[in-house]
């Protein structure tokens, strides 16, 4: 009786493992592959659909840069091996999986979007907290004073960088499910000495391509990034319909 248990028990979760495939409401999604777990470089794609159809290159192929050490898996919409590797903060992995996209920030006024992003323009008193210990960990916030106090200035989003002055929240560990230490403030952005620089565990290319992308994604069409090593992308194309 207990071995049927076990059975029954294991077919149920390995058949929710299964289950799982992009929601039908995404017609819109990004695709970024690396040649392996430890690789620093993403090769990116762009796909769209109709509603119910199958997915279609869009002819938007572009490269990128991911943490220093590689990728490791993330929280996001995805299922994650059991006794898998997951991003930890300051691990300098980018997270993979697939992932909701959220707003946008920049230092401009304005930028090229669709009508249903949210934009941001950052100020001296836009934060984004990185420090596990803090409630606001992983999460924005507009103060209504100049920054005063170490955590204020340290979680200051503008900080005159170039590389930042542009991005999109890649919706990791996001609200509400944010699990301290589990990676923050991940997202798309500008890169860095001409893509020859690592990140932290964002995904960065040239401001050119960003700017491309934010003015092509609609909220309305619920985009997806789908970040993968190679190996890992085959395995679960079939399973998860992926293009």
């Amino acid at each position: 009786m207990h071995r049927l248990l076990a059975i029954l028990l294991f077919l149920v979760l390995s058949g929710t493992a299964r289950a799982f495939e992009l929601p039908a409401q995404s017609t819109q999604l990004i695709v970024g592959t690396a040649a392996d777990w430890d690789s620093s470089n993403v090769k990116l794609r762009f796909f769209e659909r109709q509603p119910g159809g199958p997915w279609q290159a869009t002819g938007f192929n572009w490269t990128g840069r991911l943490g220093k050490n590689g990728l490791v898996w993330g929280r996001g919409l995805h299922p994650v091996p059991a006794g898998a590797k997951m991003k930890t903060e300051g691990d300098r992995r980018a997270p993979a999986g697939v992932f909701n996209l959220g707003g946008a920030w920049g230092y401009a006024p304005t930028i090229q979007k669709a009508p249903s992003l949210s934009y941001v323009q950052v100020t001296t008193r836009d934060l984004w907290f990185e420090d596990v210990n803090s409630p606001l960990y992983n999460q924005y916030l507009r103060i209504d004073h100049e920054p005063a106090t170490p955590e204020e200035k340290k979680a200051q989003m503008k900080q005159g960088d170039q590389a930042h002055s542009l991005k999109l929240f890649i919706a990791h560990n996001a609200y509400p499910n944010i699990q301290p230490g589990a990676g923050s403030s991940i997202f798309f952005h500008i890169w860095r000495n001409g893509g020859n620089a690592t990140t932290f565990g964002c995904t960065t290319m040239s401001e050119e391509n960003l700017k491309r992308l934010i003015a092509t994604i609609n909220p309305e069409r619920r985009p997806l990034y789908v970040l993968l090593p190679e190996a890992e992308y085959t395995r679960y194309r079939m399973a998860w319909k992926l293009p």
